[in-house]
């Protein structure tokens, strides 16, 4: 019989300890040969990223030891930061090492051997960095995206395809690396070569579009020397995303491209004419470019397409581009990511679902059968523990919908008085072009197997359904995001499941900037967690962020010039002396995306105001927590705000002292 304690109280198996080990997913998947590859998080390992390869008997093994940390930091978010090609001798890899930022070549096979460096050093700025890259042997050269800095400052840098030689002539001298393309557009992504080696295509864009505006596909010819001709836009255009371009086995363009409003699959004659929808459908067949080198599909040698597809959750599916239909993958997983990788009849993928995390897939499109291959999911609690999640719409200003994923508070032992509402946290994602998924994630299932509920808000600007939800934050940033939020938590609390006086929010990065703006504009919550945020706007535009968000304020607020009131009027700054309720503030100290500045100068405004709040800095940490003890104890520091506001009986958790 379930004991009865107040919500909050609940004593639950799931430790931030276990929550951090859970935390980040496989990502970058690809075959070798055979072999699948793909690279996944070790936060106990200083939140490195292993890459992983299980050979053909089913056999594991991490192909690099500590402390190689296989992440590239172009466009500060990285991309795809591997590649391979199969030998006779074994596999040849190439890879972007953390540290560093050079690309290295390595050959697991050969006993003894070590990576030997591919790409110089450069002391200016932020160094030479490198993403996307693509073996070719019988060039001897790896081709890839280079990003280049030129001066100190966040905005000094070029980037161009480039081609670095393989036998390591480049290792310390600049030179001998040949570019493949000139840097007329601010951002590139790797080129696709087709079949017969004649064209190469790739994406590409300029500020202040960010991939999710606009961007377009370059086509050049090839010649026999490997370089390119003068490259031409053959589709996409200012208001036209196109997240990913490849070729199929008979040399004809795919892209996804949201021409008619989502992200369909287009493909086009070998000079770029003739598009032809393939699938037209009111759903997303790609997403946001947040990485250089994402993949929503995958061409097969058969002609079949393996695509990520979707309204809200994904699927991964086999398109067979002649007829137009799907035939889905069956299985427990609502969540593909954009990392799909083919080999003959196979596929590879990242998949997750409401009980399980984030697992690598194989499916075989021969058969239909789909066979978890790697980071298996393994449950370290009792499922009984998780949480039951409800898919809901709510009614915002306006009329308009707002979705969300609402998780009740759960436990299989306890209940809570019949008298007692529930304490609910809003999470707003980051991005904020992003959304939350529904997956099993253990933070969310630390806090509901205590007592407290969890509203995921995919707010207005959110992705996933269809790009006029998305265009809804143009310019009202710190606006439709906050009543979206706000909406979604009064409504929780007008219809019974939540108590009124009992509402946080929390964030990370522009989620952060949602949960200061939501404590500094409204009245809706009792406290919040503020985590790496964008708190000052004018800074943030001024020089104080990277160069790849450094003019997106220009669409999601406006051009600083022309609307510099509006900037003043938004930023949670320049709104200090409005907080009145008590806040937790975690920042990196190492993070150039959201400076650990902006957390300063707002502190400084609140000083003296006796407002309860934390502030937690962590050396070593950038933009996102990765090392196992700081997501501990940021953890366990949002649960104890909780507590400490929402009066809550939380034993063994320490104390997280508010200064006022």
């Amino acid at each position: 019989m379930a004991e009865t304690r107040p919500y909050g109280s609940w004593p639950s198996p799931i430790g931030a300890d276990l929550a951090a080990a859970h935390d980040g997913q496989p990502e970058y998947v690809g075959w070798v040969g055979a072999e699948a590859w793909w690279t996944e998080p070790r936060p106990e390992e200083g939140g490195r990223r292993a890459l992983v390869r299980r050979r053909a008997d089913a056999r594991e093994e991490s192909v690099l030891p500590a402390p190689w940390n296989v992440r590239s930091r172009v466009i500060e978010y990285g991309g795809q930061p591997w590649a391979a090609a199969e030998r006779p001798e074994g596999p040849l890899l190439v890879f972007a090492d953390f540290a560093d930022q050079r690309l290295y070549a390595y050959e697991p096979d050969a006993p003894g051997d070590g990576p030997r460096p591919l790409t110089p050093v450069s002391p200016v700025g932020g160094g030479l960095r490198w993403a996307d890259p693509s073996v070719h042997l019988d060039r001897g050269e790896v081709w890839c995206v280079r990003e280049e800095f030129t001066g100190d400052g966040p905005a000094d840098v070029r980037r161009v395809i480039a081609a670095v030689p393989l036998d390591g002539s480049a290792a310390e001298d600049r030179v001998a690396v040949r570019e493949l393309s000139d840097d007329r557009h601010r951002f590139v992504t790797g080129p696709r070569l087709c079949p017969d080696g004649t064209r190469a295509a790739w994406l590409a864009w300029d500020h202040p579009r960010m991939p999710w505006d606009g961007t377009d596909i370059l086509l050049a010819e090839v010649t026999a020397q490997g370089t390119f001709g003068d490259p031409v836009a053959v589709a996409g255009g200012p208001e036209e995303s196109i997240p990913q371009v490849e070729w199929d086995a008979d040399g004809r363009l795919l892209f996804a491209s949201d021409r008619s409003g989502w992200w369909n699959l287009y493909r086009a004659a070998p000079d770029g004419g003739g598009v032809t929808p393939l699938c037209p459908r009111d759903e997303e067949f790609g997403g946001p470019l947040w990485k250089i080198g994402l993949r929503w599909f995958a061409p097969l040698d058969s002609g079949l397409i393996a695509v990520v597809h979707g309204r809200g959750a994904t699927a991964l599916g086999v398109l067979d581009p002649e007829t137009g239909e799907i035939v889905d993958t069956a299985g427990p997983w609502t969540e593909w990511a954009p990392s799909l990788s083919a080999h003959d009849t196979r596929v590879l993928g990242v998949a997750a679902g409401p009980r399980s995390s984030y697992e690598v897939v194989e499916l075989d499109t021969g058969t239909g059968h789909a066979l978890v291959i790697g980071a298996a999911h393994k449950d370290p609690v009792d499922p009984a523990y998780y949480p039951e999640p409800q898919i809901r719409t709510f009614t915002g200003p306006d009329g308009r919908d707002i979705h969300a994923h609402v998780y009740p508070p759960h436990h299989p032992g306890h209940v809570a008085p019949g008298n007692e509402l529930p304490p609910y946290v809003v999470w707003a994602h980051g991005g904020p072009t992003g959304r939350s998924p529904l997956v099993l994630d253990l933070e969310i299932a630390y806090f509901t197997s205590r007592g407290i509920g969890v509203a995921e808000v995919n707010y207005g600007g959110s992705t996933g359904h269809g790009r006029a939800y998305r265009n809804r934050l143009r310019g009202q940033w710190g606006v439709v995001d906050v009543e979206d939020c706000a909406a979604v938590a009064l409504a929780l609390a007008d219809e019974g499941t939540a108590d009124r006086k009992r509402l946080a929010i929390r964030g990370g990065s522009a989620g952060g900037w949602t949960a200061a703006a939501s404590l500094t504009s409204t009245d809706v919550y009792a406290c919040g967690t503020v985590i790496y945020p964008v708190l000052d706007l004018a800074g943030w535009a001024s020089g104080e962020t990277h160069d790849f968000e450094s003019r997106y304020l220009e669409s999601l607020i406006g051009p600083l010039a022309e609307v510099p009131g509006r900037y003043a009027e938004r930023s949670p700054l320049e709104h200090a002396d409005r907080i009145t309720a008590p806040f937790l503030l975690l920042q990196g100290l190492d993070d150039v995306i959201c400076p650990p500045a902006q957390c300063e100068r707002f502190l400084a405004r609140i000083e003296g105001r006796r407002v309860p709040h934390a502030y937690i800095p962590f050396e070593g940490e950038g933009h996102g927590f990765r090392r196992a003890d700081t997501m501990i104890r940021a953890l366990e520091s949002e649960l104890s705000l909780y507590a400490q506001v929402f009066g809550l009986d939380v034993p063994g958790i320490p104390v997280v002292e508010l200064n006022k």
